[in-house]
């Protein structure tokens, strides 16, 4: 139970330092306090929600993942190599993928509802 209870805590660390130290993190969290905010303004529904939490799961987790690609390329590659900056802008592409899908899913649910009370 204690190594449970110890991997726990690596895992918050390691979230903590990632919302420190990324400034795309940051903005990610921002970026998802602001969809809630909406969400509660809208009064969206429960598989809105859930659209939204799944969306912020995978652009988040995405960032984290990126930034452990990063340090650990940085580690292994402390020069410049043409291999090391592929790894870096591949990771950096999945993020940006995964940022792009939740906008569109952001567009598809919000669209309509700020349509709605800008026109009707």
């Amino acid at each position: 139970m204690k190594s449970r209870i110890h991997s726990f805590k690596n895992a918050i660390r390691g979230i903590r330092m990632v919302i420190r130290s990324e400034k795309n993190m940051q903005i990610h969290l921002v970026i998802a306090a602001l969809v809630v905010i909406a969400g509660w303004f809208f009064s969206i529904s429960t598989t809105e929600w859930l659209m939204c939490l799944l969306c912020f799961g995978l652009v988040l987790g995405a960032e984290i993942i990126n930034t452990a690609i990063e340090n650990l390329v940085d580690l292994v590659s402390p020069n410049k190599h043409e291999l090391a900056g592929k790894a870096k802008d591949i990771a950096a592409g999945a993020v940006l993928v995964s940022a792009i899908i939740a906008a569109c899913v952001g567009l598809i649910i919000f669209t309509p509802k700020i349509w709605d009370l800008l026109f009707s």
